[in-house]
């Protein structure tokens, strides 16, 4: 049969994205709706150069003040006089998830509803589907390749699928959902190339209305692709940026570039006033390279993200269609060039990636910026998402059955267990409790469990198994402190590997591993005297890190023995980042020290953070001091630990 006409497609895709965007929208108003977890609050204050001299951070009392009970308070001090309660935002989650958070509001950090507020968007969503979107990681005398996770597998496989088709299905519910977001004098710069330009054209102009449909854009990326492949074909040299406004009364500042030197009018006569009005096609005219908009090799702005786009053509756009203190957002983030330019530019900003690699050099870039205080969020339930996708499993208690006999369990009948999410270990007194994919298994969950080993059918039980899909920052913390819970992680590719293999092959000889969580553990926290009546001195020296199991890391076999290895014999190689509260409140991680690999302004060693933090702070008026340790592993794993001093 002939294949079907993707022009005859486009009606379908368009009609179907309004349907589910639609659906979207009218689960705003529902109580049960998706929201944003707040991961850690953070004020930018990287280790610096003299840590071994007995120099230390220093910490403004205003500073304290202003920004350590902000999440408290439900108070952002600087905030424009027009608009609410704001601080910026770095996201990690599925887009269309994080926009329906958007939409929605959250009360509980102080986010209002952004429907119709965001002034400018900018986007760069995926090109090709032959892209590799492995992430390389360098530790010290190895370099291994990362495969994508499986939540981000799971997002790039459904973008193409079917080739074009998909990647129209993907991109058109949340163009739509950008539209409903964007402010009526907003505008919206989608960055595409050759591969599906010209058909998201066509979409675009159905969503936001050929009418406003401003610029196609040509920027002259700078390097070639395809001499082998072009032998016969035009080398390849540019992408497409399409421009698109809300509505009439959109913001735009026409900028100029300066005339070259020894430029003579028509006239004969030197030119005067501003220069030359810059044109649709970028980095292409003679006078345009005078102002190039690409990353040179040697650019200190380079973050080793494969994508990452030049400030210079992001400050461009942000420059031209908006204000100071106008709200810019970007939900295929990348390497955060975005929200780094609006920073610089005194712009507000919300930046949005699947991917922890995503978040990681985000946040790691933005520190390094030394950026204003800014919350790290996460949102969705990815597993959520491939069980919706799954024809295996039409309940959640259907797929718990399922892990629960994995695990070598058997299930408890349905009159005992009515969520059918729990059973017994065959030849012993143990508990075994299958969370929900739809959740986070956090500190509350771990509660309950360690609660059921004295209640759950009568009680008696002498350990409780837990077995996660999702976790939340706090899960290693509370898996250490109720010893009674043991907390292993269902493997991620679970659902996958069901489809493709069976459960009778997964069942057969224990092919399904178990793994136990990553924890960090600390050698030496302190209190002490900092030579100020008004200051103390917090020191904290890391002691130890264990990874989650390599076999649950997306990686191929030599890679694997290769991260066993420095796992083994260097084990605080694996942090990429870690981050001290010296002052947790119980609810709120706030990060008022960080360090990370590749900061070489304290230690010059790129391949390892410091082992040891000193920060001074205000003394407590009375009882004791919290301090809570955040690390962030190479591969994006989250640990904390607290401690009272």
């Amino acid at each position: 049969m002939p294949s079907k006409s993707l022009i005859g497609e486009l009606p379908k895709i368009l009609e179907e994205s309004r349907r589910e965007a639609g659906r979207i929208l009218e689960r705003l108003s529902e109580s049960v709706r998706v929201g944003l977890q707040t991961n850690e609050l953070v004020l930018p204050a990287k280790d610096v150069d003299g840590l071994f001299k007995g120099r230390v951070p220093r910490v403004s009392p205003d500073y304290h003040s202003n920004w350590f009970g902000l999440m408290g308070e439900g108070l952002f001090e600087g905030r424009p006089t027009n608009f609410a309660p704001w601080v910026n935002r770095l996201v990690y989650g599925d887009n269309l998830l994080v926009m329906q958070a958007l939409l929605a509001g959250d009360e509980k950090t102080s986010l209002p509803s952004l429907r119709g507020k965001v002034d400018l968007v900018y986007i760069d969503p995926p090109f090709d589907s032959k892209a590799d979107y492995r992430t390389k990681i360098h530790l010290p005398g190895t370099d291994i390749s990362q495969k994508p996770t499986v939540i981000e597998q799971f997002a790039y496989s459904d973008t193409w699928k079917d080739g074009t088709a998909s990647y129209l299905r993907m991109i058109t519910p949340r163009l739509i959902l950008l539209r409903e977001l964007l402010a009526d004098t907003g505008s919206i710069y989608v960055h595409l190339d050759w591969h599906v330009g010209h058909y998201v054209k066509v979409l675009m102009d159905e969503i936001f209305g050929k009418e406003n449909f401003q610029r196609e854009i040509i920027w002259r990326i700078g390097w070639v692709s395809g001499y082998k492949s072009a032998d016969q074909n035009w080398v390849r040299n540019h992408d497409t940026l399409l421009y698109y406004t809300k509505g009439r009364g959109h913001t735009f500042n026409k900028e100029y570039i300066p005339y070259p030197e020894g430029y003579i009018r028509r006239d004969g006569n030197a030119p005067s006033g501003r220069g030359i009005p810059l044109e649709d096609t970028w980095n292409c005219s003679e006078c345009d390279r005078l102002d190039s908009i690409n990353i040179m090799s040697f650019s200190r702005e380079k973050v080793g993200y494969a994508t990452q786009k030049p400030e210079a053509l992001l400050e461009r756009i942000i420059k031209a269609s908006s204000n100071e203190g106008d709200l810019v957002l970007d939900v295929f983030a990348g390497s955060g060039t975005t929200a780094a330019v609006a920073e610089k530019l005194g712009r507000r900003w919300v930046s949005a990636d699947i991917g922890k690699p995503s978040a990681l050099i985000q946040r790691k870039r933005f520190i390094d910026n030394n950026v204003k205080p800014f919350l790290y969020q996460s949102v969705g339930d990815y597993q959520k998402e491939a069980l919706g996708a799954s024809k295996m499993f039409r309940r959640i208690g259907d797929l718990s059955e399922v892990v629960l006999k994995l695990y070598g369990a058997e299930p408890f009948p349905v009159e005992n267990c009515q969520a059918r999410n729990a059973g017994q270990m065959r030849e012993s007194r143990t508990l075994v409790i299958v969370d929900s994919p739809n959740r986070l298994t956090n500190a509350a969950s771990v509660k309950r469990a360690a609660e059921a080993k004295n209640t759950a059918l009568g009680g008696g039980w002498s350990k409780v198994v837990l077995l996660g899909w999702n976790f939340a920052w706090d899960i290693s913390q509370a898996a250490q402190m109720y010893k009674d819970v043991e907390v292993l992680v269902i493997p991620p590719d679970l659902m996958d590997a069901l489809k493709k293999r069976g459960f009778a092959d997964l069942a057969s000889g224990g092919k399904v591993r178990f793994s136990s969580l990553q924890y960090l553990s600390l050698k030496d926290v302190r209190a002490e005297n900092a030579g100020d009546e008004d200051d103390e001195r917090v020191v904290v020296e890391l002691g130890n890190y264990v990874l989650l199991s390599p076999d649950n890391i997306p990686l191929d076999e030599k890679d694997k023995a290769a991260l066993a290895e420095v796992a083994a014999n260097d084990p605080l190689a694996l942090i990429e980042y870690w981050s001290v509260d010296p002052d947790y409140n119980g609810e709120m991680f706030r990060s008022l020290w960080q360090d990370y690999r590749e900061n070489t302004q304290n230690d010059g060693d790129p391949d390892h953070c410091v082992a040891r933090a000193e920060i001074v702070v205000p003394k407590k008026p009375k009882g004791t001091r919290v301090v809570c340790v955040k690390a962030v592993d190479v591969f994006g794993f989250e640990s904390i630990a607290t401690v009272r001093v």
